[in-house]
């Protein structure tokens, strides 16, 4: 499973943020490693350098092997939150997929 980090120019995406998004949605995301190609993270920050409420923004893009990809998207105030409460979207609509394969 390969991860691309993508920021606006508003995010700074040194190699701390980036290990730290490898860690994490690799842990999440290990049971379902073998039907995901690549992982593609888009790191926001909505209102730029001014400060607002969920103005952090995470869309994560799960390509899978021979299936169309999955978009999720999340704000929150931090980093961290959007990028957690994304990947539990993206968890859930992963265990929707594999439960609808099982049953055919």
């Amino acid at each position: 499973m390969i991860i691309q980090l993508n920021t606006d120019k508003n995010i700074t995406g040194d190699e701390r943020l980036e290990s730290y998004l490898n860690t994490i949605i690799k842990d999440e995301l290990s049971t379902f490693s073998d039907n995901i190609t690549r992982i593609e993270v888009h790191l926001s920050d909505v209102n730029s350098l001014k400060n607002g409420e969920n103005d952090k923004r995470c869309m994560l893009e799960a390509r899978l092997e021979n299936r169309q990809p999955i978009a999720v998207t999340s704000n929150a105030n931090t980093l961290e939150a959007a990028v957690n409460h994304a990947l539990e979207k993206l968890k859930a609509s992963l265990e929707t997929i594999e439960g609808r394969l099982k049953n055919y």
